[in-house]
C-alpha cells in the first residue's frame, strides 16, 4: 500500500505539500515525545524504547543517556549525559550521580546506541552499568535498567538479569 503524506504549509498554493522522509521522522519523534513527557508515569516500555530508537539509534557515534525517575516512577528527564565515538563512550560515574542528584531523581534508567547496528551488550557496558548501579546505591537512587540501542533493537539488561 503507498500512502501520500503532506504536511501544512503556508507558502503553498493550497496550504499543503507532500512530506519528506524528515517531516515524517520529525512527527513521529514530536508524537513519541508527548507520550513520554515529564510527570508521565513510566508504564509503557514500549512509548520508551520507540522514543529512544526514534531519537538515538541511528546515530553515527555513541551518546550515553540517563532517563530519570521520582519515587513513583514518574518522569522527571532525560538527558544525553556523553558523547562518544563510533565505537564507544567514556562514562564518568561522578558526572551520572551528580546529574541525578540535581534532578533529584529517586531511580534511572540508562541507555546508548551502538552505532555497529549490532544491540548486544560488551563486556565494558556490564562493567559500567555494575559501577554506576553500585555508585548510585550509596545514595538510594535505583539502577531500574541498562538499555542498548542498535539496527532498530533494543536489548534490556533487567530482562536478562544483568541488573
Amino acid at each position: 500500500m503507498n500512502s501520500t503524506l503532506y504536511v501544512a504549509d503556508g507558502s503553498s498554493p493550497n496550504g499543503f505539500r507532500e512530506a519528506t522522509l524528515d517531516d515524517v521522522l520529525d512527527g513521529a519523534r514530536r508524537a513519541l515525545a508527548a507520550r513520554v513527557r515529564k510527570g508521565a508515569t513510566l508504564n509503557s516500555p514500549r512509548a520508551l524504547r520507540d522514543l529512544l530508537l526514534t531519537r538515538f539509534s541511528a546515530r553515527d557515534h555513541e551518546v550515553f543517556v540517563a532517563i530519570y525517575l521520582d519515587t513513583r516512577h514518574r518522569l522527571i528527564a532525560i538527558d544525553e549525559l556523553f558523547r562518544g565515538t563510533i565505537d564507544g563512550a567514556t562514562v564518568h560515574p561522578r558526572e551520572v550521580v551528580k546529574e541525578a542528584l540535581g534532578h533529584n531523581a529517586a531511580a534511572v534508567i540508562f541507555a546508548h546506541n551502538h552505532p555497529s547496528g549490532v544491540a548486544e551488550p560488551s563486556h565494558a557496558d556490564e562493567l559500567i552499568t555494575r559501577r554506576l548501579k553500585e555508585a548510585l546505591a550509596m545514595l538510594d537512587i535505583r539502577v531500574l535498567d541498562h538499555l542498548v540501542l542498535a539496527g532498530g533493537e533494543v536489548v534490556s539488561f533487567a530482562e536478562r538479569g544483568l541488573i
